[in-house]
Protein backbone atom coordinates (compact mmCIF):
# COMPACT_ATOMS: atom_id res chain seq x y z
CA UNK A 1 0.00 0.00 0.00
CA UNK A 2 1.37 3.27 -0.87
CA UNK A 3 2.24 5.51 2.12
CA UNK A 4 -0.31 8.27 2.95
CA UNK A 5 1.33 11.77 2.28
CA UNK A 6 1.72 12.95 5.78
CA UNK A 7 4.08 9.90 6.62
CA UNK A 8 5.84 11.08 3.34
CA UNK A 9 6.60 13.89 4.24
CA UNK A 10 7.40 13.06 7.71
CA UNK A 11 9.73 10.93 6.75
CA UNK A 12 12.00 13.61 4.40
CA UNK A 13 11.71 15.57 7.20
CA UNK A 14 10.18 18.29 5.14
CA UNK A 15 10.52 21.65 6.84
CA UNK A 16 7.24 23.23 8.51
CA UNK A 17 8.64 26.69 8.59
CA UNK A 18 7.16 28.76 6.40
CA UNK A 19 3.85 26.95 4.98
CA UNK A 20 1.09 28.66 7.23
CA UNK A 21 -2.22 29.70 5.40
CA UNK A 22 -2.43 33.38 4.48
CA UNK A 23 -5.04 35.32 6.58
CA UNK A 24 -5.13 38.36 8.70
CA UNK A 25 -7.90 37.00 10.64
CA UNK A 26 -10.39 34.10 11.52
CA UNK A 27 -13.79 33.54 11.28
CA UNK A 28 -14.80 30.06 13.00
CA UNK A 29 -18.89 28.64 13.07
CA UNK A 30 -19.94 25.68 14.60
CA UNK A 31 -21.61 23.19 12.04
CA UNK A 32 -22.71 19.74 13.02
CA UNK A 33 -22.51 17.07 10.54
CA UNK A 34 -20.78 15.74 7.93
CA UNK A 35 -18.11 18.03 5.78
CA UNK A 36 -17.60 17.90 1.97
CA UNK A 37 -14.21 18.75 0.45
CA UNK A 38 -15.20 22.17 0.02
CA UNK A 39 -16.66 22.39 3.61
CA UNK A 40 -18.68 26.01 3.07
CA UNK A 41 -20.65 24.42 0.62
CA UNK A 42 -20.47 20.88 1.33
CA UNK A 43 -21.89 20.71 4.88
CA UNK A 44 -25.43 20.92 6.11
CA UNK A 45 -24.98 24.44 6.29
CA UNK A 46 -26.82 26.30 3.43
CA UNK A 47 -24.49 26.07 0.69
CA UNK A 48 -25.95 29.27 -0.85
CA UNK A 49 -25.34 30.96 2.81
CA UNK A 50 -21.94 29.17 2.85
CA UNK A 51 -20.59 30.73 -0.70
CA UNK A 52 -21.54 34.33 0.15
CA UNK A 53 -19.57 34.10 3.61
CA UNK A 54 -16.65 32.92 1.78
CA UNK A 55 -16.54 35.52 -0.77
CA UNK A 56 -16.97 37.84 1.89
CA UNK A 57 -14.37 36.36 4.19
CA UNK A 58 -11.82 36.04 1.17
CA UNK A 59 -12.59 39.86 -0.23
CA UNK A 60 -11.54 40.68 3.65
CA UNK A 61 -8.37 38.74 3.82
CA UNK A 62 -10.48 36.58 6.61
CA UNK A 63 -10.08 32.87 6.35
CA UNK A 64 -13.17 30.49 7.41
CA UNK A 65 -13.49 28.03 8.54
CA UNK A 66 -16.55 25.34 10.24
CA UNK A 67 -15.85 23.61 13.49
CA UNK A 68 -17.74 20.88 15.65
CA UNK A 69 -17.01 18.94 19.00
CA UNK A 70 -15.38 15.44 18.41
CA UNK A 71 -17.36 12.35 18.73
CA UNK A 72 -20.64 11.80 16.97
CA UNK A 73 -21.49 14.32 14.09
CA UNK A 74 -25.24 13.86 13.67
CA UNK A 75 -26.68 16.54 12.18
CA UNK A 76 -30.56 16.60 12.46
CA UNK A 77 -31.09 19.47 10.69
CA UNK A 78 -32.95 20.94 13.31
CA UNK A 79 -32.42 24.67 14.29
CA UNK A 80 -30.04 24.80 17.12
CA UNK A 81 -27.87 27.42 18.74
CA UNK A 82 -24.02 27.41 17.61
CA UNK A 83 -20.85 28.67 18.10
CA UNK A 84 -18.92 31.23 16.28
CA UNK A 85 -15.08 32.43 17.12
CA UNK A 86 -13.86 36.01 15.66
CA UNK A 87 -10.12 36.80 15.81
CA UNK A 88 -7.61 38.76 14.80
CA UNK A 89 -3.90 37.90 14.66
CA UNK A 90 -2.49 41.28 14.71
CA UNK A 91 1.40 41.01 16.70
CA UNK A 92 1.18 41.99 19.95
CA UNK A 93 -2.89 43.15 19.67
CA UNK A 94 -4.57 39.95 18.73
CA UNK A 95 -7.89 39.76 20.07
CA UNK A 96 -10.66 36.79 20.47
CA UNK A 97 -14.47 36.77 20.71
CA UNK A 98 -17.26 33.94 20.69
CA UNK A 99 -21.02 34.71 20.36
CA UNK A 100 -23.60 32.04 20.13
CA UNK A 101 -26.25 32.31 16.75
CA UNK A 102 -29.34 31.41 16.27
CA UNK A 103 -29.04 30.95 13.17
CA UNK A 104 -25.97 30.96 11.12
CA UNK A 105 -27.15 33.60 8.77
CA UNK A 106 -26.68 36.10 11.91
CA UNK A 107 -23.54 35.92 10.21
CA UNK A 108 -24.50 38.45 7.46
CA UNK A 109 -24.86 41.04 10.03
CA UNK A 110 -20.96 40.89 10.64
CA UNK A 111 -18.64 44.08 9.36
CA UNK A 112 -15.90 41.52 7.77
CA UNK A 113 -13.84 44.64 6.42
CA UNK A 114 -13.41 45.70 10.21
CA UNK A 115 -12.75 42.23 11.34
CA UNK A 116 -9.89 41.53 8.54
CA UNK A 117 -8.65 45.38 9.94
CA UNK A 118 -8.41 43.74 13.38
CA UNK A 119 -10.92 46.23 14.35
CA UNK A 120 -13.48 44.28 16.95
CA UNK A 121 -17.34 45.78 16.56
CA UNK A 122 -18.38 43.58 19.75
CA UNK A 123 -20.07 40.82 17.07
CA UNK A 124 -19.07 38.91 20.82
CA UNK A 125 -17.71 38.62 24.19
CA UNK A 126 -14.01 38.81 24.34
CA UNK A 127 -12.22 35.44 25.03
CA UNK A 128 -9.06 35.44 26.87
CA UNK A 129 -7.56 31.63 26.87
CA UNK A 130 -6.17 30.31 23.58
CA UNK A 131 -8.34 28.63 21.12
CA UNK A 132 -6.87 25.79 19.50
CA UNK A 133 -8.44 23.96 16.83
CA UNK A 134 -7.43 20.78 15.04
CA UNK A 135 -8.26 19.73 11.19
CA UNK A 136 -10.37 16.70 10.59
CA UNK A 137 -11.67 17.39 7.22
CA UNK A 138 -11.01 13.77 5.78
CA UNK A 139 -13.11 14.62 2.42
CA UNK A 140 -10.27 16.78 2.33
CA UNK A 141 -7.19 14.40 3.12
CA UNK A 142 -7.83 11.36 5.49
CA UNK A 143 -4.57 12.35 7.05
CA UNK A 144 -6.20 14.76 9.26
CA UNK A 145 -8.82 12.47 10.00
CA UNK A 146 -6.87 9.43 11.00
CA UNK A 147 -4.29 11.54 13.07
CA UNK A 148 -5.90 14.86 13.76
CA UNK A 149 -9.14 13.29 15.37
CA UNK A 150 -7.31 11.42 18.22
CA UNK A 151 -5.58 15.06 19.66
CA UNK A 152 -9.21 16.57 19.49
CA UNK A 153 -11.08 13.35 21.35
CA UNK A 154 -8.32 12.74 24.10
CA UNK A 155 -8.20 16.84 24.36
CA UNK A 156 -11.64 17.75 23.90
CA UNK A 157 -10.27 20.65 21.29
CA UNK A 158 -12.85 22.12 18.79
CA UNK A 159 -12.20 19.81 15.38
CA UNK A 160 -11.90 22.11 11.62
CA UNK A 161 -12.13 22.08 8.35
CA UNK A 162 -8.94 22.71 6.04
CA UNK A 163 -6.16 25.21 7.28
CA UNK A 164 -3.94 23.76 4.91
CA UNK A 165 -1.03 21.48 4.62
CA UNK A 166 -2.34 18.42 4.95
CA UNK A 167 1.31 16.22 4.21
CA UNK A 168 1.38 18.08 7.72
CA UNK A 169 -1.08 16.10 9.62
CA UNK A 170 -2.07 16.05 12.31
CA UNK A 171 -2.49 19.73 11.81
CA UNK A 172 -3.77 22.52 14.01
CA UNK A 173 -4.39 26.61 14.68
CA UNK A 174 -3.88 28.53 17.51
CA UNK A 175 -6.21 31.55 17.82
CA UNK A 176 -5.68 34.67 18.16
CA UNK A 177 -2.40 34.91 17.23
CA UNK A 178 -2.52 32.98 14.17
CA UNK A 179 -0.06 30.02 14.68
CA UNK A 180 -0.53 27.13 12.32
CA UNK A 181 1.44 23.89 13.37
CA UNK A 182 1.94 20.56 12.12
CA UNK A 183 2.95 16.61 13.26
CA UNK A 184 1.02 17.73 16.17
CA UNK A 185 1.27 15.44 19.58
CA UNK A 186 -0.39 15.23 22.63
CA UNK A 187 2.40 17.04 24.37
CA UNK A 188 2.52 19.82 22.00
CA UNK A 189 -0.95 20.41 21.87
CA UNK A 190 -1.36 20.62 25.85
CA UNK A 191 1.17 23.27 25.72
CA UNK A 192 -0.46 25.27 23.10
CA UNK A 193 -3.66 24.71 25.03
CA UNK A 194 -1.59 26.83 27.91
CA UNK A 195 -0.98 29.76 25.81
CA UNK A 196 3.19 28.93 24.34
CA UNK A 197 4.06 29.69 20.94
CA UNK A 198 6.13 26.93 20.32
CA UNK A 199 8.84 27.34 17.45
CA UNK A 200 8.62 23.49 17.27
CA UNK A 201 6.78 22.23 14.44
CA UNK A 202 5.32 25.80 13.96
CA UNK A 203 4.79 26.82 10.12
CA UNK A 204 3.99 30.34 10.76
CA UNK A 205 1.93 33.23 11.81
CA UNK A 206 -0.40 33.80 9.40
CA UNK A 207 -0.47 37.72 8.89
CA UNK A 208 2.93 37.44 7.93
CA UNK A 209 4.65 36.18 4.40
CA UNK A 210 5.74 32.98 4.08
CA UNK A 211 9.56 34.62 4.66
CA UNK A 212 8.33 36.54 7.60
CA UNK A 213 7.18 33.33 8.88
CA UNK A 214 10.21 31.55 8.27
CA UNK A 215 12.69 34.13 10.13
CA UNK A 216 10.26 34.49 12.57
CA UNK A 217 9.94 30.56 13.59
CA UNK A 218 13.81 30.66 13.37
CA UNK A 219 14.21 33.61 15.74
CA UNK A 220 11.81 32.06 18.11
CA UNK A 221 13.74 29.14 18.31
CA UNK A 222 16.96 31.10 18.49
CA UNK A 223 15.87 32.73 21.80
CA UNK A 224 13.24 30.22 23.18
CA UNK A 225 10.29 32.61 22.82
CA UNK A 226 7.43 31.58 23.75
CA UNK A 227 5.49 34.76 23.85
CA UNK A 228 3.80 36.76 21.51
CA UNK A 229 6.17 39.26 21.87
CA UNK A 230 8.01 39.11 17.79
CA UNK A 231 7.67 41.42 15.08
CA UNK A 232 8.54 42.04 11.30
CA UNK A 233 10.77 45.17 11.55
CA UNK A 234 11.75 44.70 7.66
CA UNK A 235 11.46 42.36 4.62
CA UNK A 236 14.03 42.25 1.42
CA UNK A 237 14.61 39.28 -1.17
CA UNK A 238 16.04 36.70 0.80
CA UNK A 239 16.17 38.43 4.45
CA UNK A 240 14.04 39.66 6.98
CA UNK A 241 14.61 41.46 10.36
CA UNK A 242 12.57 40.27 12.96
CA UNK A 243 12.39 42.66 16.38
CA UNK A 244 11.37 41.48 19.85
CA UNK A 245 9.32 44.04 21.81
CA UNK A 246 11.92 45.26 24.16
CA UNK A 247 14.20 46.82 21.18
CA UNK A 248 16.47 43.69 20.30
CA UNK A 249 16.55 42.47 16.16
CA UNK A 250 17.99 39.53 14.18
CA UNK A 251 18.55 39.44 10.69
CA UNK A 252 17.20 35.96 9.20
CA UNK A 253 19.07 34.69 6.09
CA UNK A 254 17.30 32.83 3.88
CA UNK A 255 17.31 30.25 1.05
CA UNK A 256 16.04 27.75 -0.96
CA UNK A 257 15.86 24.02 -0.14
CA UNK A 258 15.28 21.36 -2.72
CA UNK A 259 12.32 18.77 -0.93
CA UNK A 260 12.75 15.52 -2.52
CA UNK A 261 9.55 14.27 -4.37
CA UNK A 262 6.75 13.87 -2.26
CA UNK A 263 3.00 13.81 -2.58
CA UNK A 264 1.44 17.57 -1.53
CA UNK A 265 -1.48 15.14 -0.46
CA UNK A 266 -3.17 11.91 -0.47
CA UNK A 267 -3.60 10.36 -3.66
CA UNK A 268 -1.57 12.54 -5.89
CA UNK A 269 1.54 11.82 -7.71
CA UNK A 270 5.01 12.64 -5.73
CA UNK A 271 6.65 15.84 -7.10
CA UNK A 272 10.05 17.53 -6.28
CA UNK A 273 9.41 20.85 -4.10
CA UNK A 274 11.16 23.43 -2.57
CA UNK A 275 11.13 24.93 0.90
CA UNK A 276 12.21 28.29 2.09
CA UNK A 277 14.37 27.63 5.19
CA UNK A 278 16.56 29.99 7.21
CA UNK A 279 20.47 30.43 6.43
CA UNK A 280 21.37 32.28 9.66
CA UNK A 281 20.52 34.38 12.42
CA UNK A 282 22.18 37.10 13.20
CA UNK A 283 21.46 39.70 16.28
CA UNK A 284 21.58 43.60 15.03
CA UNK A 285 22.23 46.59 17.46
CA UNK A 286 19.02 46.61 19.72
CA UNK A 287 16.51 49.42 18.83
CA UNK A 288 16.10 52.55 21.39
Amino acid sequence: MTPRCSVFSAALDEPLAGTAASASAWLCLEQPGPWGRDALVESHLDPMLGAELSRRASAAGVRMLLIRRPGRHADTHEPVRRQVFLASTAPGASWLEQAVLAAPEELLELDFAALGAGRSEAFGTPVSSPLVLVCTNSKRDMCCALYGRPIASALDLWECTHTGGHRFAPTGVVLPTGYLYGRLDLDLAVRLTAGEIVADRCRGRSCWSPQAQVAEVAVRAEIGSVRDELSIAAESPGAVVVRHSDGREWKVELREEAVPARPASCGKSPDPAVALVAAAVAGLARVR
